[in-house]
């Protein structure tokens, strides 16, 4: 009975691993690119401060890959469950990455408008004047 049930936890948890399992290979590879990129910036000055970002990022994501294959070929639901965590974690991180731009960008062009900076500048002006 025990084996019986080890079974069908371990079917259940290969179908619910397969739609990610069939993108695992995307997923790693963005998690390689966003870590060349961490790692690219790293070299700058300026990218230094924040080149922890996309290699922490790109770990996840090659994480949650790696441990969504195994969740698929073995069923273990704790491969899973870590899998599912890390993706989570991701797209937390890069929504208030996305929500911070956004917020810094809206500031940035209100400041911009404010203290007249789009109306100083020579190649909006039209050559009537």
């Amino acid at each position: 009975m025990e084996n019986e049930n080890l079974n069908v936890e371990e079917k259940i948890v290969r179908e619910l691993s397969h739609p990610l399992y069939s993108s695992k290979s995307w997923i790693k590879l963005v998690g390689i690119l966003l870590l060349i990129y961490g790692i690219f910036a790293a070299l700058t000055l300026v990218g230094i401060i924040i080149a922890w970002l996309p290699i922490w990022l790109g770990i996840l994501l090659i994480q949650s890959s790696n441990r969504i294959a195994d969740a698929q070929l073995s069923g273990d639901k704790f491969a899973m469950i870590k899998a599912q965590s890390n993706l989570g974690t991701f797209f937390t991180i890069y929504g208030v990455l996305t929500l911070l731009g956004i917020i810094f960008g809206i500031v940035i062009f209100i400041i911009a408008l404010t203290t007249g900076f789009l109306a100083n500048l020579e190649e909006f002006r039209p050559d009537y004047y």
